[in-house]
């Protein structure tokens, strides 16, 4: 795969830049933006992007930082779900809980904020008890927004306990946006500032891109990305009037920046950020080694979310607005659906053979395959394109129908699933038991990572737990609306 983004030169400029802002007070609190692992968004944005660098990043200062993790208690009780990972807020919390200490992390505390007595809550800081972490509950913030003198004072942030952190960085992340991130950061100046300590604010944002042009694709791709929560880029006004100098920042940071540079000063009795732009810390322009990479990769990425809103609008998980918006910045960027060449491959493919198909482009080279009897046509195509990687002869079956059948009976007449294709986890499951003794099918699942990038593309709509599977394996997948027959 081709790369336009050097990984090594961003842990080096970043950490770097971190070091340099810590260097300004006694003890930093920095807010992590977007994904903290599985960043998969900026990987395809930027090619050579590490989906897990922030945590590369993190362990440059293993010795020196902590996390606090923030999930609002609204979340909890309505079982917010990470789309890319079909799976619930309080999960992925655990997730990162784990992930973190796995690499040498420290991470002690959780911030359930808004709290309200919503469902749900206690039964998730017992927990977290369970992980040895600490809840704190977090309530609205009185006065906020408009009144700041009320916001720093003892019934504003005040009212909030103290999260004990004994290190001098202190990243707060959360498993998803409107967890209450800076909320969180601005109670604990408060209280850092209290006990006279000389303490920090700053932001690690990965996009928008703040030295890249306003419609650069790569910074196009994050309004596409954010459509649901309607997220738009700007020019940050309050950095070219200080400045003179052009930056990209988005509407959110730009329309709150005025009260959070009066309650930074408030709490820290200095002006040190004069836009939203000098908060941040990101070097992301600096290591992106070849544009014309990324805007393609990034235009590329628009038009995935395009089929991806499609599909959540007819889920209802979205309203016709976040499709429509993503239309508007295709046309923008003079793209449209019918640049993605896998899509004419499977509708090709579905033409020839009267089924359900998809279709794969593995370094410009398609695969396609189509429902049969025992297999599903994403399961079919991915089998299909393990052996093109692993150039298996096609006449070689991987898995006879001796093997696939009696799986397929036990789900339909044991298990009384009633489905009549057997689903892609199924199929690996099935190749992963075969492997152990047949060696041909051992050297194919060796070759599965030579999928990774690869773009596919179904003529009906993939479940769900197909999905997971091809995000797990890298493959960029998009489907259309309808239903499977």
């Amino acid at each position: 795969m081709k790369k336009c983004f050097d990984c090594d030169k961003y842990l080096k400029l970043q950490s770097k830049k971190i070091k340099e802002r810590i260097k300004m007070f006694d003890k930093l609190y920095i807010e992590f933006g977007g994904k903290l692992i599985d960043d998969n968004h900026a990987a395809r944005v930027l090619p050579g992007f590490e989906p897990d660098i922030k945590i590369r990043l993190l362990q440059e200062f293993k010795d020196d930082v902590e996390i606090i993790l923030c999930i609002n208690a609204n979340d909890i009780e309505k079982n917010r779900i990470r789309s890319d990972r079909v799976i619930s807020y309080e999960t992925e919390t655990i997730r990162l809980i784990e992930f973190l200490r796995s690499k040498g992390i420290a991470i002690n505390n959780v911030v359930i904020t808004l709290y309200d007595h919503q469902k749900g809550v206690e039964k998730f800081i017992n927990k977290l008890e369970d992980y040895k972490i600490k809840a704190y509950l977090h309530t609205f913030t009185k006065g906020y927004p408009t009144d700041v003198d009320t916001i720093v004072s003892e019934e504003g942030y005040g009212a909030n306990p103290y999260i004990e952190t004994t290190k001098p960085l202190v990243v707060v992340s959360a498993p998803g946006a409107y967890s209450g991130k800076l909320a969180t950061s601005l109670s604990q100046l408060y209280h850092e500032s209290k006990k006279g300590i000389k303490v920090g604010y700053a932001k690690f944002e990965t996009f928008p891109v703040w030295n890249l042009p306003l419609k650069h694709p790569v910074n196009i791709a994050y309004e596409a990305a954010t459509a649901d929560i309607n997220d738009k880029n700007m020019i940050d006004y309050f950095h070219l009037e200080k400045y003179g100098v052009t930056a990209i920042n988005y509407n959110r940071d730009l329309e709150t920046f005025p009260v959070l540079k009066e309650i930074l000063y408030r709490i820290t009795k200095k002006n040190i950020y004069y836009s939203p732009t000098d908060m941040g810390v990101n070097v992301i322009k600096d290591c992106i080694i070849d544009d014309d990479l990324a805007r393609e990769a990034a235009k590329a990425e628009i038009i995935r979310r395009y089929y991806k809103a499609k599909v959540d609008l007819k889920k209802g998980i979205v309203p016709s607005e976040v499709p429509d918006r993503i239309k508007l910045l295709m046309n923008e960027l003079d793209i449209s659906e019918d640049d993605r060449l896998v899509v004419k491959k499977a509708y090709e493919k579905k033409e020839t053979s009267g089924y359900p198909s998809a279709a794969i482009m593995i370094d410009k080279k398609f695969v396609v395959g189509r429902q049969t009897d025992l297999l599903s046509p994403v399961s079919s195509t991915i089998l299909n394109a393990i052996k093109v990687v692993t150039k298996i002869p096609d006449d070689v079956d991987l898995l006879s129908e001796n093997i696939l059948k009696p799986i397929l009976a036990l789900k339909d007449k044991t298990l009384n699933f009633k489905e009549s294709t057997l689903s892609l986890n199924e199929v690996l499951i099935a190749l992963s038991i075969c492997s152990a003794t047949n060696p041909v099918v051992a050297n194919a699942m060796n070759n599965l990572s030579k999928l990774v990038g690869s773009q596919l593309h179904a003529t009906y709509m993939i479940p769900d737990n197909e999905m997971i599977i091809l995000n797990n394996l890298g493959i960029n997948a998009t489907c259309e609306t309808d239903m499977i027959n």
